[in-house]
């Protein structure tokens, strides 16, 4: 166990409420009750008010836009981006700084930038630096030269991974000091069933590798032309708004449009999976986790994933939900079609999902993290 309060300084790119951040956003309240935490963010945003209303410290080290930004297709020799190296360049001096006076046991990286820029600058800093990897390091993720990157990184500059899946981790070099660490949940009160039209919908960022374009191909075979109703959530985060127009414009030629309804961001994840008889994860190659998922397990909504990832690794077929071949919309809508002609069906996997989802708590998620901090700084 922690013999000491430990000081933990967290790194992130950015402050946008995006998965990674949201499950730290989740972690740090419990977390910060048994070490000094405080969060370095590479830019402002959302997170930093939703940190700073939880009591946890968190300052702004303003990453340049080049940087910050960089798409994950430019890492390769053919893309490459002078102002982009430099400008991590100069972040690394001013990290490096930075931690020299905060002067923690222990940095914490919650993004994959993150990892690469904080782990060198903890390294300068004579701090030992954690990974956490919520990104699969493989060549249908990444260019194969960040492939090769972060995996020759991995082998020396943290003091330890973490990761949010065994497949997650399984694309990670073999380490002794290692976690596969899921992210954790605080199932909400259960909500009060509403008398609607079945309504079924996916939570998310808008990406193609997400799958939205399966999940209305699947819709539309289930039930075109019924009183089903379809719900997509979420925005384009990264520069894929190209995409987020093209689902619009799918949905009309599908001739479902009438019966899709475009929510783009909401903060409010529990609100708007309140109103959903079904909440499908449609991912096309594996989800590094997939946390959308376990967020349906906890409030009791039968879930549809995609049989691969992390989500494979939650939820068990037919048990706490169902698992269909990725990218496969006739499947989805066969699946959809079984639930939405089964209330009991429905009302069963809600229930097993719950159930479920208790085993990734919050607590339980702390002291795991705790015991691997200790083994990290027993062996530095």
């Amino acid at each position: 166990m922690i013999r000491r309060r430990l000081r933990v300084v967290f790194l992130d790119h950015v402050a946008r409420l995006s998965g990674g951040e949201i499950a730290l956003l989740r972690l740090l309240p419990e977390l910060s009750q048994h070490v000094d935490a405080t969060v370095l963010l590479g830019e402002d945003g959302p997170l930093v008010e939703r940190l700073e209303t939880a009591g946890i410290p968190v300052r702004v080290l303003a990453l340049a836009p080049a940087a910050r930004d960089l798409p994950r297709t430019s890492v390769h020799p053919r893309a490459f981006k002078v102002d982009a190296v430099a400008a991590t360049l100069r972040y690394v001096t001013e990290l490096r700084s930075q931690l020299r006076r905060l002067r923690p046991d222990l940095v914490h990286t919650n993004s994959l930038k993150s990892a690469i820029y904080g782990g060198v600058a903890a390294r300068l800093a004579g701090v030992p630096a954690v990974w956490h990897v919520r990104d699969r390091i493989a060549p249908d993720y990444l260019p194969l030269p960040a492939v090769w990157l972060v995996r020759f990184l991995a082998r020396s500059v943290p003091a330890g991974l973490i990761a949010n899946s065994h497949t997650t981790l399984a694309t990670l070099p073999a380490r002794r000091k290692s976690l596969v660490l899921y992210n954790p949940i605080q199932p909400p009160p259960p909500a009060r069933r509403v008398d609607r039209p079945l309504t079924v919908g996916m939570i998310g960022r808008l990406a193609p590798w997400k799958g939205q374009h399966v999940f209305l191909a699947a819709f539309a075979e289930a039930f075109g032309g019924a009183a089903a109703r379809a719900r997509v959530v979420g925005s384009a985060l990264f520069g894929e708004d190209a995409y987020a127009s093209s689902l619009v414009e799918q949905s009309t030629e599908l001739g479902i449009a009438g019966q899709v309804e475009f929510r783009g961001f909401r903060e409010d994840v529990w609100d708007e999976l309140a109103q959903l008889d079904v909440l499908v994860h449609a991912s096309i190659r594996p989800e590094p986790f997939g946390q959308v998922v376990l967020e349906g397990l906890a409030a009791g909504v039968p879930v549809v994933a995609a049989n691969a990832g992390g989500p494979a690794e939650v939820i068990t077929h037919d048990v706490d939900g169902l698992l269909t071949t990725p990218g496969d919309p006739s499947e989805l809508a066969r699946a959809l079609r079984t639930l939405g002609d089964d209330p009991d069906l429905r009302a069963r996997l809600g229930a097993a999902g719950r159930a479920r989802s208790n085993d990734f708590s919050i607590g339980s998620t702390v002291e795991r993290l705790l015991a691997f901090y200790d083994e990290v700084l027993s062996r530095v």
